[in-house]
């Protein structure tokens, strides 16, 4: 082999090994990006000030609405963003009723791009646990709080600010661990300036 030849081979092979090389770094994340827990993706808003919104109420629940003035009363407030024709809401529904038991929170609900008429039935039929629901029936405050979809549940904290977000449905061991932990952490800011 003359040495002319040399270097052309080796940029054949290159040539021929590139995109095999290219196409398992892909691969591999988006293995990677597939063996996450989609309920973890992190939000901007963790830690930052919950938005300025007015939600109104629902029309036909004897709940009111509410706002960021209302999230910043002092006491730890979980909102769950959900609505009538999300499958998944309806499955984590009973416990959001648990959950609502709890004497050191309040639970709000954000109907989320639902008809009014609709929520009302969901509620009338599954049960209605929210001291407030507020009717998001353009989407534009979800958007302002980095909702993907429904169900979502964030925990904010008595000063109105967002701890802690949740994608995806509820499930009995989220309540129980990484909700319980975010709960008390949403709560120890509280403790500090005698609220």
């Amino acid at each position: 082999m003359s040495t002319a030849e040399a270097p052309e081979k080796r940029s054949r092979l290159w040539l021929v090994l590139l995109p095999v090389i290219v196409f398992a770094a892909l691969a591999a994340l988006f293995w990677k990006g597939l063996s996450g827990t989609p309920n973890q993706i992190p939000s901007a808003l963790i830690n930052k000030p919950v938005p300025d919104f007015v939600l109104n109420a629902v029309p036909g629940l004897n709940v009111p609405g509410f706002d960021d003035e209302t999230l910043k009363q002092g006491k730890v407030t979980v909102v769950n963003v959900w609505a009538s024709w999300c499958a998944p809401c309806r499955i984590e529904h009973p416990l959001l009723t648990e959950l609502a038991r709890r004497p050191d929170i309040q639970l709000f609900g954000m109907n989320y791009k639902d008809e009014p008429q609709n929520a009302v039935e969901f509620l009338s039929t599954l049960g209605q646990p929210f001291a407030a629901v507020g009717m998001d029936r353009d989407g534009r405050t979800g958007i302002d709080w980095g909702v993907y979809g429904v169900p979502e549940t964030f925990i904010v904290d008595g000063q109105g600010m967002i701890r802690y977000k949740h994608i995806g449905p509820l499930t009995p061991e989220a309540i129980a661990g990484e909700m319980a932990r975010e709960i008390e952490k949403a709560k120890a800011p509280l403790a500090g300036s005698g609220s």
